[in-house]
């Protein structure tokens, strides 16, 4: 399935889409150049998750982990990993297999610890604040 966003308000309202759909133990696996909207989508699932907290890149804590009243997010960055080894080191077997929700920012450097079930996104950022949202692997039913 592929996605055209026009502003981040349109990326946000994707992600609340998605996110409504989402089920306890879903992996998210999103790939997408800095500022190409990663953390924008996630705003927008976390509030269809129904988080309150406002949501930021973890860029520097590498795991924001966020309380829903539908169910958890876990929010990874694991950009400034090394590898594969040290991201299953961060004790997240824990999370990739339990009752919330991963997004995964920059989940190529770990594609091979993530499960056979990821959900797998790609963004694309255009002219201005469009933006091609490409996902795969999702078994949710339509996203409309």
């Amino acid at each position: 399935m592929t996605f055209h966003t026009h502003s981040a308000e349109e990326t946000i309202n994707l992600g609340r889409k998605i996110g409504a759909l989402l089920v306890p133990g879903d992996v998210i696996a999103m790939t997408g150049t800095l500022a190409a909207g990663k953390t924008t989508i996630t705003k927008g699932i976390a509030e269809a998750l129904g988080i309150d907290d406002t949501v930021t890149s973890p860029t520097f804590c590498l795991i924001s982990e966020y309380e829903g009243k539908k169910m958890t997010l876990y929010h990874m960055d694991v950009y400034r990993l090394d590898s594969a080894e040290d991201f299953i080191n961060l004790g997240v077997e824990d999370m990739l297999y339990g009752d919330g929700v991963c997004i995964i920012e920059w989940s190529e450097k770990v594609a091979s610890e993530l499960p056979k079930k990821t959900i797998y996104m790609t963004i694309k950022p255009l002219e201005g604040d469009k933006r091609e949202i490409k996902i795969e692997n999702w078994n949710h039913g339509d996203i409309e």
